[in-house]
């Protein structure tokens, strides 16, 4: 993939699309519990590492440097795309942004807001005639190890995109 492709495909599923910051998914109250992260293996311009989307400054903030398409790949039951995509898109969830409004309903609305995300991520990859699959099959917590995320912090998806 190229880095164009890339940051088209992060734009896709949490951009900012308004001055107030409203995204390209919708979310309930706008209060956007959602975080996008890409396991770069292979993009034109962009060295191997895992990248978290800023998606107001619409740009990449390097979390590590390590590939952790190997990690990835055990925690989703060894399903190949993950192996062997040179993006795998890494969507997650802070489940309290959208709870501390709403109470437990707050959940249904960042499972529903993560498909309204994935889907969005599906069909820009389409768009721009590149492949995608949507995987939910994987241990949580080997994925949260993999990535060091928060404690706070839920992995949803993994959107292997290729060509």
């Amino acid at each position: 993939l190229t880095v164009d492709e890339l940051t088209q495909l992060l734009w896709a599923a949490q951009g900012v699309t308004h001055p107030q910051g409203y995204r390209t998914a919708p979310s309930a109250g706008a209060l956007y519990p959602l975080e996008l992260y890409a396991v770069v293996g292979h993009v034109i311009g962009l060295p191997t590492g895992f990248y978290r989307y800023r998606c107001l400054e619409h740009a990449l903030e390097l979390k590590s440097a390590r590939d952790l398409r190997p990690e990835l790949y055990r925690a989703a039951l060894s399903q190949r795309p993950v192996e062997r995509a040179p993006v795998t898109f890494l969507l997650t969830a802070v489940y309290g942004r959208m709870t501390a409004k709403y109470g437990s309903r707050g959940v249904r609305y960042v499972d529903m807001e993560a498909g309204h995300a994935a889907q969005n991520l599906s069909l820009q990859a389409a768009a721009l005639d590149l492949k995608s699959v949507v995987i939910g099959a994987f241990h949580d917590n080997e994925v949260k190890q993999a990535a060091a995320l928060p404690a706070d912090e839920e992995p949803l998806y993994l959107l292997p995109v290729g060509r």
